[in-house]
């Protein structure tokens, strides 16, 4: 497996489980993941929502794709640091991938569009196969 193996598998599996940190309190959430590409793995977020401003203060993060085969199925967990972006054509393109922004009065000006990457980090597929195996980290 190699990160091109993870960034397909997390662009064909966009629900995922993004976790933080609020204090000493761990937090997870399920999350519409935006893209992922050789630069990082993407997301959009709102800054009327927690954690972005729980990523702000510890940028460590870990993120958990599942898709689910037979009894149990696959996953992919992802740990780094998430980094933020301002970056105008990429908030055109979140416009553009998701259009429902706009329902929500969101322009590439507005300050509660959110985008953050993990542009590095470490990567590992489980699957119950693998289930007794030491892990096999793709570094990216």
């Amino acid at each position: 497996m190699n990160i091109h193996d993870c960034i397909k598998f997390s662009n064909d599996n966009p629900i995922c489980y993004l976790a933080t940190a609020d204090g000493d309190q761990p937090r997870v959430r399920a999350l519409g993941f935006w893209f992922a590409d050789e630069t990082g793995f993407y997301f959009q977020t709102s800054s009327i929502k927690e954690f972005p401003h729980q990523l702000i203060k510890n940028p460590k993060t870990e993120i958990c794709f599942y898709k689910h085969e037979g009894m149990t199925g696959t996953m992919l967990r992802i740990s780094g640091k998430a980094e933020f972006l301002n970056d105008i054509k990429l908030k055109e393109k979140a416009l553009m991938d998701r259009p429902f922004l706009k329902s929500f009065g969101v322009t590439v000006d507005s300050p509660t569009l959110i985008l953050f990457r993990i542009p590095h980090g470490q990567a590992n597929f489980w699957t119950m196969a693998n289930n007794l195996k030491p892990k096999e980290i793709i570094e990216f």
